[in-house]
């Protein structure tokens, strides 16, 4: 009897500590881990989020930018860290979703060691060619690869990332071989498209539209199935008569496993209020991120969609052979 009441009472001061701490919180900075390198598009959606979210829980977020193998050792870095707030991941369709399947040994289990808080935004993926790849759409750009699949290479801001796995998806559907040609990110991916030393990228909207308004690559399709605001003149691979040809990263908060949910209640409520600011809303839209509508952006909503896309990608990884050691 003294057992069970002195078990009682422990799970009341854990409760009453955690709920505390929660009141409390923030206390001091916080760490957001971006896991990709600095300037690309992630880090430059995650500033835009970060410096409003801190404006919200009054103390400002440090972002941390940890690349490497896929965008996993950033994310590995958040999964073992203290699950008290201080540390959050800013995850994409790469990390949490197209690593577990591309990946031979996953740093981590994406579903089991973190915390989902919310899906913040997605930002599709595009198509694009060096300028003088002599074809104008899709149809050419399939006709074009099918017969010349031998002497053509594709890049991606690195093996396992969205841009290389969007490509990997394009190579499916359209039953072509055709050599991948990985970089340490997306820059310098789009100097060698810019220079014609490779033929295509499956490139995020945001580092793409620059290069395309510019005229310096040329765009063939939007991987989503709606066009993108940010580049209207750019049909789909809907539009186009290829509509499984759909590729989009996204991003989302996460906490380590084992967060308290009074923490993930004012992180995800922050993280609402965030992208709903208008100001954010705007550079986000010029950034060509779609900010998710607020039925989505729920934890419960992200577990289930993560679950999801964990599966959707498996099939199309498996199928195409590729992996990664």
């Amino acid at each position: 009897m003294l057992k069970s009441l002195s078990a009682i009472a422990f799970g009341v001061l854990v409760a009453f500590a955690g709920t505390a701490a929660a009141q409390t919180y923030p206390s001091k900075p916080i760490t957001m881990t971006i896991p990709f390198a600095a300037g690309g598009p992630t880090d430059v959606l995650g500033r835009v989020i970060a410096q409003r979210m801190g404006e919200i829980l009054g103390q400002q977020i440090v972002i941390e930018n940890v690349g490497g193998a896929g965008g996993m050792t950033g994310a590995k870095r958040v999964a073992d860290a203290a699950p008290d707030g201080y540390n959050i991941l800013l995850g994409t369709v790469g990390t949490q979703a197209q690593s577990q399947s591309i990946y031979k040994k996953p740093l981590y289990n994406a579903e089991t060691d973190f915390t989902p808080v919310a899906l913040v935004a997605e930002v599709p993926i595009m198509l694009i060619t060096r300028k003088d790849l002599p074809v104008s759409n899709l149809k050419e750009f399939i006709a074009y690869a099918k017969e010349n699949q031998t002497k053509m290479q594709y890049g991606s801001a690195g093996a396992g990332s969205a841009t290389h796995l969007g490509c990997v998806l394009l190579n499916y559907l359209i039953s072509v071989d055709i050599t991948h040609v990985p970089y340490r990110g997306t820059g310098p991916a789009m100097q060698d498209l810019q220079g014609g030393r490779i033929d295509y990228l499956c490139e995020i909207i945001s580092t793409a539209k620059p290069q395309v308004d510019g005229g310096t690559v040329k765009p063939i399709a939007i991987m989503t199935k709606e066009r993108s605001p940010a580049l209207p003149n750019v049909a789909t691979g809907l539009d186009q008569g290829t509509p499984k040809l759909e590729a989009y990263t996204w991003n989302a908060i996460f906490l380590p496993k084992g967060a308290s949910a009074d923490l993930v209640k004012k992180l995800n409520a922050a993280a609402v209020e965030t992208i709903k600011t208008p100001a954010v809303r705007e550079r986000l839209a010029a950034l060509g991120a779609v900010v998710v509508s607020e039925d989505r952006t729920t934890p419960e909503y992200l577990a289930q969609f993560l679950k999801g896309e964990i599966e959707k990608w498996a099939g199309p990884i498996k199928a195409s052979g590729v992996t990664v050691d």
